[in-house]
């Protein structure tokens, strides 16, 4: 599964080094590492896979320690539609099978005149749905719908099945370029689901 490189061949532990020495320059700054400004060689593909579910594994193995998944969920960059462990010195390619993160609780403040919706991530990042964070919706194999949340920097989060059910619960038809759209809003912005006669028809 792995291509020739030195963060294939010494695996896991190198890269937990790595991003942990990765993660500690961050210091007292308590963010993100910041990957955007980081253009290491390649070093090959490493085999791990995030599940559609979320899940992560490592040679078919399931990465059972969270906070494992969370320091590696710190160093995720997507490139040309690929996906990447990125440390100051080395990017090793990782095997996404739909979007590298999952939305998994959903926080509303405020009312429906203003609402703001916030999400919670299954590596404990919580996103606030904006502008910025934009939600999308992808047709889903079984005719439905399936949301999407952008997190960061071209990374998204699929957005659970009982949350996609608590946001068509709140949401409405609003006129989007002339057209009738069936959506939700968060944040002043209105995120369209579908064709709002579509909608009614499927209800």
């Amino acid at each position: 599964m792995a291509k020739q490189g030195q963060s294939a061949d010494r695996g896991l532990e190198g890269l937990t080094a790595a991003a942990k020495s990765a993660a500690s320059t961050q210091g007292a700054q308590k963010g993100l590492p910041p990957v955007h400004l980081w253009n290491p060689p390649f070093c090959g593909d490493l085999d791990i896979r995030i599940a559609a579910d979320g899940t992560w594994y490592y040679m078919g193995t399931p990465i059972g320690r969270p906070a494992l998944v969370r320091l590696f969920s710190t160093i995720l960059k997507r490139e040309d539609g690929k996906h990447f462990l990125v440390t100051p010195v080395e990017k090793v390619g990782i095997r996404v099978d739909d979007a590298p993160f999952m939305a998994v609780e959903m926080q509303k403040d405020g009312d429906d005149n203003h609402r703001v919706l916030h999400f919670r991530t299954n590596v404990e990042d919580w996103v606030t749905c904006d502008a910025a964070h934009r939600l999308r919706f992808e047709q889903a194999d079984d005719g439905g719908l399936t949301p999407y949340l952008h997190v960061r920097a071209d990374l998204w989060a699929k957005v659970t099945r009982a949350l996609y059910y608590d946001l068509v619960d709140m949401g409405e038809e609003r006129m989007v370029d002339g057209q009738p759209m069936f959506g939700v809003e968060s944040a002043g912005e209105f995120f369209a689901m579908a064709d709002a006669e579509q909608v009614r028809a499927a209800l």
